[in-house]
């Protein structure tokens, strides 16, 4: 999906820099953005990071039950 996302000139022109410095694209620079974005607000970025998730706050539940011998409230 295309979505268009306003820069100023200044900025491109320094994205566009880093993308050539990276030897990467502009689109590269923006999916590593974009990711960093989800997982620091704690949304799973694909499919892994969300049964990781899951996982893990399984495992965080299980814990919790076995210390106080009760099912979590």
């Amino acid at each position: 999906m295309r979505k268009l996302i306003a820069f100023d000139d200044d900025t491109l022109d320094k994205l566009t820099q880093l993308a050539r410095d990276r030897m990467g694209t502009f689109q590269e620079l923006a999916d590593e953005a974009f990711a960093d974005l989800l997982k620091k607000h704690g949304i799973p970025v694909d499919l892994k990071d969300a049964l990781r998730k899951s996982a893990g706050l399984s495992k965080a539940a299980t814990q919790k039950k076995s210390k106080t011998g009760k099912t979590p409230a």
